[in-house]
């Protein structure tokens, strides 16, 4: 099956309804990414800052960048000026940071604020508690330049069924209540980002809107030569 051919299949899986199909590329090169754009693809995701920029640089400029890996506040500033989405937003400092860099390129920055769903301690993301009292801050309320559009979680790597459907029932469930606390007459607020190449189909079922598919698009990930040293 070609690249095409799998973006072919997912859309029509997913369907012209509310869920945008992320294509993973990280480690990808970007003739790789060459070929889902061709195949009408215009929304990639990448965790790496460095490896963005690179292809943002060498891709057509109509393609929607999203940042979907861990953030560090020193990088913001060379995503800034082109990024459509970062999905990764875990704490005010960042946010901050990424208000700070938005106002140099007088532009506001959607962002999704990450939730740690997983039932495991590698994974990033604010507690249930911790977004709260974040979007209470005065800090928040008084950032300019970002507009939080959503939410985003990463589910426990499980083979469990049940448990990746309560995982993001309760990201859903958690969000329903975000929305109506804080955003009630923002309509820009509706992204639920959950799902990726293995949990996609549950996490649709779940209300996503937003599902993040690597493997299923470009075959397995290439471990990147530095890792191998």
């Amino acid at each position: 099956m070609s690249i095409a051919d799998n973006i072919n299949n997912l859309k029509k899986e997913i369907g012209d309804g509310n869920v945008k199909l992320i294509a993973v590329s990280k480690t990808k090169p970007a003739a790789v990414l060459l070929e889902a754009y061709n195949a009408g693809q215009r929304v990639f995701g990448e965790n790496n800052v460095q490896e963005l920029v690179e292809k943002y640089d060498q891709l057509p400029k109509d393609i929607e960048w999203h940042l979907i890996g861990h953030l560090q506040t020193n990088k913001v500033k060379y995503i800034a000026p082109f990024i459509s989405l970062i999905h990764s937003v875990d704490s005010i400092k960042l946010l901050q940071e990424i208000d700070k860099q938005a106002a140099k390129n007088n532009r506001i920055i959607d962002c999704l604020l990450q939730i740690y769903i997983a039932d495991e301690e590698t994974k990033f993301g604010l507690g249930f508690d911790e977004a709260i009292e974040l979007l209470r801050s005065e800090e928040f309320t008084s950032l300019q330049h970002v507009r939080i559009v959503g939410l985003m979680g990463i589910a426990t790597n499980t083979e469990n069924p049940k448990q990746l459907k309560d995982e993001f029932y309760e990201l859903h469930t958690f969000f329903d209540g975000i929305k109506l606390s804080y955003f009630r007459k923002e309509d820009a607020f509706k992204e639920l980002s959950m799902g990726m190449s293995g949990d996609y189909k549950i996490a649709i079922e779940e209300g996503s809107t937003m599902i993040r598919v690597g493997s299923l698009i470009f075959g397995q990930r290439v471990v990147p030569h530095w890792k191998n040293n």
